[in-house]
């Protein structure tokens, strides 16, 4: 795996939390998303503080909020755009 971008990794890590109802564990996430502790630490915190990401600390699971699902679907359609433009060249 090369060099991702940020908003490569926020999607990354923002559609893991998507796969359970419930939220998912830092664990998941880390696995999921290909990161190591501590940027997975750095990462979870800003989308937090950014309120794309909900953390319940009793279950100690993320889930994605309503704005992180924004998120997600303008960055998937960035991306769609980006494929059309590259295949047309």
């Amino acid at each position: 795996m090369g060099y991702r971008y940020r908003d490569e990794i926020i999607a990354s890590i923002l559609d893991s939390a998507t796969k359970e109802e419930e939220g998912v564990r830092m664990t998941k996430v880390m696995y999921a998303s290909f990161l190591s502790y501590t940027q997975v630490i750095y990462y979870l915190r800003y989308l937090i503080d950014n309120k794309l990401l909900e953390h319940d600390e009793l279950n100690k699971r993320y889930k994605t909020t309503d704005k992180g699902f924004h998120f997600l679907e303008l960055h998937n359609r960035m991306n769609s755009l980006l494929d059309i433009e590259q295949t047309a060249n």
